[in-house]
């Protein structure tokens, strides 16, 4: 059966023994070649290295620029609040209604309403947000409500 098989006798090789004296055929550099730095212990060159040419990821430009100082929203749309029953809108609240998110890296991020959705909004709503847009603050304001910056 599969269990009892066995590998042939003549098939069993020795590892190299390198370093083990002239005898071996492996002694003296044990096959690293005579000086140099990949003949040292330690010696090995990264994938990266050209043999002192500038390397390419140094011979190509920076592509592009990140704006450090860039402030991203959570975005709230006035189409989504034309659903709700409420007549003041804050943050918690907003984050209770499950508009906005609560968890993941944008948490702590400042909360901005958008006019997207606001061709039929109607409602005498006060909300408070840290950012507003401006067609959004014109749309709130025509409706009679207020729209407040945190």
């Amino acid at each position: 059966m599969l269990h009892e098989l066995k590998r042939p006798a003549a098939n069993k090789k020795n590892k190299k023994r390198l370093g083990k004296g002239e005898g071996t055929g492996q002694g003296c550099t044990a096959g690293r070649g005579n000086k140099g730095q990949k003949s040292r212990s330690g010696g090995n060159i990264p994938l990266w290295f050209e043999g002192g040419q500038m390397p390419i990821q140094r011979r190509l430009p920076k592509r592009g620029f990140k704006n450090i100082f860039r402030v991203e929203y959570r975005v709230v749309n006035l189409g989504r609040l034309n659903e709700l029953d409420t007549d003041t809108l804050d943050i918690p609240m907003m984050v209770e209604l499950g508009l906005i998110n609560k968890v993941g890296r944008n948490r702590k991020a400042p909360v901005k309403i958008l006019a997207n959705g606001a061709d039929n909004f109607d409602k005498k709503v006060h909300i408070k947000a840290n950012a507003f847009s401006k067609a959004a603050r014109e749309i709130i304001e025509k409706c009679g409500g207020k729209a407040e910056v945190v």
